[in-house]
């Protein structure tokens, strides 16, 4: 029985670890539907020369026909003076016309997906234009398709979009880089009258029906990227339910296919407005609550998180809470390069976490985190931040292992390391910041943002643990030392040679022989740290970071038997040293006086804190002599 409970335990270990990589997995292909998995051109030089102020993008579908036709009418901004404006569109869609002002302008498709178009005149800078491009066509069909057309098991007709990161110009004209936010949008979709239209923000007004066919208009006032502007269109079942309080109430409007829709489903969705109060309780109130919150079913397996509106495989609350968790982080704040995609999906991969802290409890969030550092320490490389290269590669950028879990995990170390009140903080304020609120990020305007509330320095855990790679594995010794205290000794490898050592607070937690308990944390910077902490009890044996606030693995615990000495609780530190040097006394033991000598017995420096620099004195080997409470004792320390 015993051998069998093992084999049984060790593989529902190993199955809940593969269902939180498939999961992940699952998500992260989701979201990374494109025209292609390689992109050569990831921000097109050649559409950096204006900005978007508006679209008005007019569309004819039939989720029966794999086709498009469309009109989008293009407000810009000349940023440099302009003779042509260029517009990123597959080589695959056929551009019939171009149209400012009533007067047809002269165009080229250059085969290298774009479309340029010749102004009349010089575009002087800081003047505004508006073009209207009429385009039809099959969107290309290779790699990841950002335009699907499907038909569903039940044999109705589908038809929707998802365009990150790279496949926005795949149906539509548009400029697709990460540095441009189209202010606001207005959406047409016409398509057979028996169907159902979904996009981004609210609908301003009833269908128009004319015939057999029916134009429904969405209007979204918020800046939002090309890659996040959606449409699906389908035999739709609308399921409405409520968010928020009064006076900030708002609609969460659910599309969910005919045959989805039962008892169960509304069961799952009643999650949604629970999940939206928890995180505008924790940062801030739906950042679009001036139009709706909803879903929309689709055929891809997992979601994707279009503004104000997600696009669902299925309605599982953490799937739900992950592309909800998007609506503040990735479409409220974006990434701005695809370097700093873990802005987007690391935040959303740990708030889906904090769910289960926060519904299921503790023990729940420890394992779900356990999950993700088994995933995490699978291999022993990978950073979060991408490299220009790794940033044009669409399974790099959604790579499920560094990309979603070790940025989350990264962002619970920074929860441990500032506390939860400023962590969170920190946080709001990044969403405030109204240089970065429905605009862009990068890595260092959070960065920012932690070390201001936090009041020192972030550099070293951002390059240990987001721009560099691997993980510690943790060697601690501890030993009962003295009445009341306990000395612990850190010694830490690492899993790859981009990081030196990885300086982080460690948790530790003590176990009595009585039954007792104590949690502490080892400030830990260097190898071969000792620390000599109270306790309030005989250490029976230690616990290794119960829980789960670190990535780390292949962690050494053990208790030594070495009695305890007076002398050797006194320690000096860093020892050899540059410069500062750190004094570390049993509790019991007050500093008096410290005095260094040379090796002529002259007294070279005198101090009386456990602190102190050594700058003022050459390289070379010095007697201390520390005069405490309990008496003298003699120590050496080489200066370098």
């Amino acid at each position: 029985m015993k051998k069998t409970y093992l084999v049984l335990l060790l593989f529902s270990i190993a199955f809940s670890f593969a269902q939180q990589q498939d999961k992940l997995s699952t998500i992260a292909t989701a979201e990374m539907m494109s025209a292609s998995n390689l992109m050569a051109v990831v921000s097109n030089p050649d559409t950096q020369n204006y900005d978007i102020t508006y679209h008005k993008l007019e569309f004819t579908v039939d989720p029966a026909v794999y086709f498009i036709s469309g009109k989008i009418t293009t407000t810009y901004t000349a940023l440099a003076n302009m003779t042509s404006v260029v517009f990123d569109l597959a080589n695959q869609l056929t551009v019939s016309s171009v149209v400012s002002n009533g007067q047809n302008l002269t165009f080229l498709q250059n085969g290298n997906n774009e479309l340029v178009i010749t102004l009349p005149a010089t575009q002087v800078t800081g003047t505004a234009a508006t073009v209207e491009i009429t385009y039809s066509g099959a969107p290309p069909v290779n790699g990841f398709r950002a335009f699907t057309t499907e038909v569903r098991g039940t044999g109705s007709n589908t038809l929707y979009t998802l365009s990150e990161p790279f496949g926005a110009r795949d149906w539509w004209p548009c400029k697709q880089d990460l540095n441009d936010k189209i202010n606001s949008i207005d959406v047409y979709i016409t398509a057979p009258s028996q169907y159902i239209a979904v996009s981004n923000g609210l609908e301003p007004e009833a269908p128009i029906v004319n015939g057999a066919t029916k134009t429904t208009h969405f209007h979204h006032g918020y800046a939002i990227p090309a890659y996040l502007i959606c449409m699906a269109v389908t035999d739709y079942t609308v399921y409405n339910q409520t968010a928020g309080v009064t006076p900030n109430q708002y609609p969460i409007i659910n599309y969910i296919y005919p045959e989805s829709f039962n008892s169960g489903l509304q069961t799952q969705l009643a999650q949604t407005p629970l999940l939206l109060n928890l995180y505008s309780n924790l940062f801030e109130l739906y950042p679009f609550h001036n139009e709706k919150y909803g879903h929309a079913q689709f055929g891809w397996g997992g979601g994707m998180e279009h503004t104000t509106v997600s696009f669902m495989i299925g309605f599982d609350r953490q799937l739900i809470a992950h592309e909800m968790a998007h609506q503040w982080f990735g479409d409220k704040i974006t990434c701005g390069t695809w370097k700093d995609i873990w802005l987007n999906e690391s935040f959303a991969t740990y708030l889906a976490s904090i769910v289960y802290e926060n519904f299921d409890g503790p023990d729940a969030f420890i394992s779900d985190k356990t999950n993700m550092v088994n995933y995490i320490t699978s291999a022993t490389g990978g950073a979060v931040y991408l490299t220009d290269t790794e940033a044009t590669n669409v399974n790099r950028i959604f790579n499920s292992r560094l990309t979603y879990n070790k940025g989350a995990m990264v962002l619970e170390m920074l929860r441990f390391k500032m506390g939860d009140a400023a962590f969170f903080q920190a946080i709001k304020n990044y969403l405030a910041d109204i240089s970065l609120a429905y605009g862009y990020a990068v890595t260092t305007n959070l960065k920012s943002h932690l070390e201001t509330v936090y009041g020192s320095s972030l550099t070293e855990f951002f390059n240990d643990w987001i721009y560099n790679q691997g993980y510690p594995s943790y060697t601690i010794t501890a030993q009962n030392w003295g009445a009341g205290q306990g000395r612990f000794t850190i010694n830490q490898t690492q899993s790859d040679a981009s990081v030196t050592y990885f300086e982080m607070p460690v948790p530790v937690r003590i176990h009595g022989s009585g039954g007792q308990q104590q949690d502490i944390v080892l400030n830990n910077t260097v190898n071969g740290e000792i620390f000599i902490q109270p306790i309030n009890f005989e250490i029976a044996s230690i616990e290794f970071d119960p829980e789960k606030h670190l990535i780390s693995k292949n962690n050494n615990i053990s208790l030594g038997n070495e009695d305890f000495e007076l002398e050797k609780a006194i320690t000096l530190y860093p020892n050899p040293t540059i410069d500062a040097v750190h004094i570390q006394l049993p509790t019991t033991i007050t500093l008096e006086k410290v005095t260094i000598y040379n090796n002529l017995g002259q007294v070279v420096l005198e101090n009386n804190t456990v602190d102190f620099s050594l700058s003022s004195i050459s390289s070379g080997v010095y007697e201390v002599q520390l005069q405490t409470s309990e008496g003298v004792y003699h120590k050496k320390i080489i200066k370098n």
